[in-house]
């Protein structure tokens, strides 16, 4: 299938470098706003078209999947663009601003008849059905989570910006969010947050609990200042269950009720981790389909309704060409 990549940053390469080992995509095309970097990119991966605007390459024929890694500000404009086309959809996480911008571009996607999906790569990823087996049967009864992702991002331009939507949840804390709502589910009770804002107005870090209906807990804090050890850790009746790096977890240690560790499960090797989001999302084109099942669109607009609930008791407001396109 025939691949145009909607932006030329860091993702976009890893992404790029991932397609070139997939035989069943073909490295068809790159945009930026400068041509020269998307020259570059195109050089570098091997793409056949490079164009230095959108608007070209999304009008290329030839595209028949575009991947969108541009801004968080960015992805409703740059996905009703690609829909509007005729084009398929797999747009990087956070998927829109808000979640009525998520309800209209799934919306547009049906009636045009394209298939379009959210890139939260641990949605798509072998780890989250070996994490819930493990679960389900290794450290008895699970109450409570708790799961942390901070990395030293607070000088990025597109973190620190209201107007690029930045801040720590939509960027990092939509992972923890994630993990929660993949092993725990989604029959929250309750909600209690709190954040601290930097100064120009987004959340620098936060911490969120979920109370669930069948009493359990999830604890999930995310920042942008320092580096935490990205541990989602499982307590059960019978010991607990440490997942190494929520974001692209690595292994599995358990331990038993003495404290003693019985077993390291590693996780199975990957090219860079994307692999699978490409992969199913070519596979439900091919069958028709408009959704992915790894993260179908009622789960994306439920993760856009916590944080758009989340950024309103934090005051987090970006601005308003951003919020209402």
């Amino acid at each position: 299938m025939k691949i145009g990549i909607l932006g030329a940053g860091n993702i976009a390469g890893v992404l790029a470098a991932t397609m070139n080992r997939l035989p069943e995509v073909e490295c068809y095309a790159v945009a930026s706003r400068n041509l020269e970097k998307a020259e570059n990119f195109a050089k570098k991966y091997g793409f056949q078209k490079a164009y230095g605007s959108y608007e070209e390459m999304i009008s290329d024929k030839e595209v028949e999947l575009v991947y969108v890694a541009t801004p968080h500000s960015h992805h409703y404009e740059h996905m009703k663009m690609c829909i509007e086309a005729g084009k398929h959809v797999l747009c990087e996480k956070a998927f829109t601003v808000n979640a009525t911008q998520a309800k209209e571009i799934f919306s547009l996607a049906e009636k045009k008849g394209v298939l379009v999906t959210e890139a939260i790569w641990t949605r798509y990823m072998p780890s989250r059905q070996i994490i819930n087996e493990l679960l389900a049967t290794r450290i008895g009864e699970v109450k409570t989570l708790t799961a942390n992702l901070d990395y030293r991002i607070a000088e990025k331009e597109r973190i620190i910006k209201p107007e690029l939507a930045g801040g720590a949840l939509l960027d990092v804390g939509v992972y923890a969010i994630n993990f929660a709502l993949m092993h725990f589910g989604n029959a929250i009770a309750k909600t209690v947050s709190t954040a601290h804002l930097t100064e120009t107005g987004v959340d620098g870090q936060n911490m969120i609990t979920y109370s669930y209906k069948d009493g359990k807990m999830a604890v999930l804090t995310s920042g942008i200042y320092g580096l935490s050890d990205r541990n989602g850790v499982f307590y059960g009746s019978e010991g607990w269950m440490v997942v190494d790096n929520i974001n692209n977890p690595l292994e599995v240690k358990i331990y038993n009720k003495e404290r003693a560790l019985v077993e390291t499960i590693s996780m199975p090797e990957q090219i860079s981790g994307y692999e699978y989001e490409i992969r199913e999302t070519i596979e439900c084109i091919r069958q028709g389909l408009m959704e992915c099942p790894s993260m179908p669109h009622k789960d994306t607009v439920e993760v856009m309704e916590l944080m758009d609930a989340l950024r309103k008791e934090w005051g987090v407001q970006y601005p308003g060409e951003i919020e209402s396109i």
